[in-house]
C-alpha cells in the first residue's frame, strides 16, 4: 500500500506569509486527487510538502503509514511531474525516460522493458532517438510523463503538466492522462488551477483558497452540493450566479418574485443565492414563477448563448445558459429558475445551508 496521509500540515514563511493552514487529507491507492484553487492559495507549497523539497512548519506527510518528514526527496520513491517537463537537453527521449532508473542501479534488462512499453503506451517509439528540441510540445509532455511512470512510485505528483499545452493538445493529452493513471492503482496528486482540469481527471478534488481546505469531496458533490459561495464561484464555467438577496419571513426578495426560502435555523435578514446559469430557463406559460429582464449581453458558445439579464426591479444581472436555437422578442425576456439547482448560503459567513 501507498497510501498518502496528510495530518494538520501548516507551512508558514513567517508571521504574515502561511501558504497552508493545518490542512488533513487522506490519498488512497488508485485514488486521483486534484488541488484546485486561484494562485497563491497553497496548491504548489502542498505538492512540494509532499514531495520533501519543503518541510512543513508542523504536523506530518504519512506514505504507506511511515511518517517521511525526516526522509529526503530522493528516498520517498516519489515521481513528480513539472510545468517545465524539466527534460535533460543534451539527451535522447530514451536516456531521458531511462536515467533515474540508472541512478538507482536498476538491471539493463529490465531498464529496457520498462522503457520499452511506456514509448509504446505513449506513442513515443518513432521519436525514441530524437532530444527535447527536435520534439513538440505534446512530445515533450509524453516524455516526461514516460520519465516518471517508468519508475513505478509509490506516489505521482504532477504539478501543472498541461499548462503549456494549447487547448486542443490539453484536452488531448488529459484523456491520455486519464486512461494511464486509471491503471497505475498508486496515488495520484495534481495541483492546477483549472477546474475543467480537476472536474474531468479526479476522484476527489480539494479546493483550496487562502491556504485553507474549503471542501474535499468528489466532482459530482463539489459541483452539485458546493459548501461554501467560493466553492461554488470557482467550481463551474460558466460561473454560477450568486445573488445577495432580502428575505422576508420565509422568501427571498429577487425583483417581483418571492422565492421560498429553505427550512432555516432562525429568520435572517439577508442571505445569498445562487444558481447556475444552466439552470436558468427560457419560461414558458406552464411556469409559476418567472422573472422578467432586460437583456444587455449575448455570448455565442457555439450550441448554446450565455445571455446576461438585469432583472426588473433588481440592480443586479442574472445570466443564463440558453440553447443557441432558442430565441426571444427584443431585448426584454422572461425566464424560470429549476428548484432543483437552487443553493442558498449564509451571507456573513459564506457557508452553505444544508
Amino acid at each position: 500500500m501507498s497510501k498518502l496521509e496528510l495530518k494538520k500540515i501548516r507551512k508558514e514563511f513567517s508571521s504574515e506569509i502561511i501558504p497552508v493552514k493545518d490542512i488533513s487529507i487522506e490519498v488512497e491507492d488508485g485514488e486521483f486527487l486534484t488541488f484546485v484553487g486561484p494562485s497563491g492559495c497553497g496548491k504548489s507549497t502542498l505538492l512540494r510538502l509532499i514531495a520533501g523539497l519543503d518541510q512543513p512548519t508542523r504536523g506530518n506527510v504519512l506514505i504507506g503509514g511511515r511518517n517521511v518528514n525526516s526522509i529526503p526527496p530522493g528516498q520517498r520513491n516519489i515521481a513528480m511531474v513539472f510545468q517545465s517537463y524539466a527534460l535533460y537537453p543534451h539527451m535522447t527521449v530514451v536516456e531521458n525516460i531511462s536515467t533515474s532508473l540508472k541512478l538507482r542501479k536498476i538491471p539493463q534488462a529490465e531498464i529496457e522493458r520498462r522503457v520499452n512499453e511506456i514509448t509504446t503506451k505513449l506513442g513515443l517509439n518513432k521519436v525514441r532517438d530524437r532530444k527535447p528540441a527536435k520534439l513538440s510540445g505534446g512530445q515533450r509532455q509524453r516524455v516526461a510523463l514516460a520519465r516518471a511512470l517508468v519508475r513505478e512510485p509509490d506516489i505521482f505528483l504532477l504539478d501543472e503538466p498541461l499548462s503549456n499545452l494549447d487547448a486542443l493538445l490539453r484536452e488531448e493529452v488529459r484523456a491520455e492522462l486519464k486512461q494511464l493513471f486509471a491503471s497505475q492503482n498508486k496515488p495520484v496528486v495534481y495541483v492546477t488551477h483549472d477546474q475543467t482540469e480537476a472536474m474531468t481527471l479526479s476522484t476527489k478534488i480539494a479546493v483550496l483558497h487562502d491556504g485553507i481546505l474549503q471542501q474535499l469531496d468528489t466532482p459530482h458533490t463539489i459541483y452539485s452540493y458546493p459548501a461554501n459561495h467560493f466553492v461554488a464561484k470557482f467550481m463551474g464555467s460558466p460561473q454560477m450566479n450568486l445573488l445577495e438577496l432580502k428575505c422576508e419571513g420565509n422568501f427571498a426578495l429577487l425583483g417581483d418574485l418571492k422565492i421560498q426560502l429553505p427550512n432555516l435555523p432562525i429568520a435572517i435578514p439577508e442571505v445569498v443565492f445562487g444558481i447556475r446559469p444552466e439552470d436558468v430557463r427560457l419560461a414558458t406559460t406552464q411556469d409559476n414563477q418567472t422573472i422578467k429582464g432586460k437583456v444587455n449581453l449575448v455570448e455565442n458558445l457555439g450550441k448554446d448563448k450565455l445571455i446576461s439579464v438585469q432583472i426588473d426591479g433588481f440592480n443586479k444581472t442574472l445570466r443564463a445558459l440558453l440553447p443557441a436555437n432558442q430565441n426571444w422578442d427584443g431585448d426584454r425576456i422572461t425566464l424560470s429558475l429549476l428548484t432543483k439547482g437552487m443553493h442558498w448560503f449564509d451571507a456573513v459567513s459564506g457557508n452553505r445551508f444544508s
